[in-house]
This record gives C-alpha cells, structure tokens and sequence, in this order.
C-alpha cells in the first residue's frame, strides 16, 4: 500500500511538473501548446521599487519604474570591491492581452554583451498573488520589503542551474554608499 502511494504521488508530481514544464524548483518553462496566460502589470506592479541584495561576490542593485505607457523598466547592476561588474536593463510591457520580460545586459563601459538588436526574452509562463513566472525567471513577493528572483543562468558548460537572488527594499535613509 505504501508503495502504491509513492508511485501515485510521484506520478502526479511529474504531471504537476511537466503541465507547467517545471525543471528546477522555483522557475517553470514555457509551454508552446499553453501559450501565456492573460495579465496585466496590474498584476505584478509589487515589483516596483528600489531593492538590493547580495549575490556573486558582491552587491546587486535594482530599480524597477511603475507601470507606464504599458512597461515597467529596471535598472540593475553589480558592484564587486567598488567596481561594477555589469549592468542590466529590463523590461517587462503588456504585449498581446499578457506579459513580456526583455533584457540586455551591458559591461561596466556599458558595450553591450548581446548584438545590437538581440534582447533576452522570457515570455509569461503563469501568475499568482505572489508570484510571478516568466520562462526560466521568477519573481517571488515574500512581503511589502523583500523579493526573490530566481533565475535559470547557464554555468557556460551546458548546465543550467537556477539562482536565487533575495532583494530587501531599500528605504530612504538606508542606502548603501
């Protein structure tokens, strides 16, 4: 009997998985059959703010504009011993009746990492009251002052693995010099 269990909730669980293509924990993969679903940044505009957090080695840094003109924009970047390593700019805009993440990254003379007219897409995979999956990309509302974002980042050897970046909501008086 106890067997039987296992197997049954291992097949359910492998079903729940691959319903949304879910290979790491905390990000889902896009389902070409599923499409995305219907959102708005209505749904997601807790993103919105200056937060910081800390990841590869040093002090990561993002601001995220509220909703306008169908967009929300990002400026990141990440500071090692007082340098910046790189930046980031991220958009995510109401395209179609749902959500598209886009992003470029920039070295710290701000040459870009990816060709003129390319961009990273992750296109919107589901949305909840907390979170919110684009493909390979989540963002998780732990409250009013924290977020994480997970994201799938390949290890330059043919593995993906999934990184969790934790952010704090910078205050006024609080920022970091």
């Amino acid at each position: 009997m106890k067997i039987n269990f296992i197997k049954i909730t291992t097949c359910l669980m492998a079903i729940a998985f691959s319903a949304f293509g879910q290979t790491h924990k905390n990000t889902l993969n896009f389902n070409e059959e599923a499409g995305s679903p219907k959102a708005t940044l209505s749904n997601i505009n807790w993103i919105q703010g200056h937060w910081q957090g800390n990841a590869f080695g040093g002090i990561t840094e993002e601001i995220w504009t509220p909703p306008l003109g169908n967009s929300m924009m990002c400026a990141f970047k990440l500071v090692v011993e007082h340098q910046i390593k790189f930046y980031e700019i991220t958009t995510i805009t109401e395209e179609e009746g749902t959500l598209m993440l886009r992003l470029k990254h920039f070295h710290q003379d701000l040459k870009g990492w990816e060709e003129k007219n390319v961009t990273q897409d992750f296109r919107l995979v589901k949305v909840t009251e907390n979170r919110v999956y684009f493909e390979g990309f989540t963002f998780e509302k732990i409250s009013n002052n924290e977020i994480n974002m997970y994201v799938v980042i390949n290890d330059g050897e043919g593995q993906q693995n999934e990184t969790r970046f934790n952010y704090k909501r910078v205050l006024k008086n609080s920022m970091n010099n």
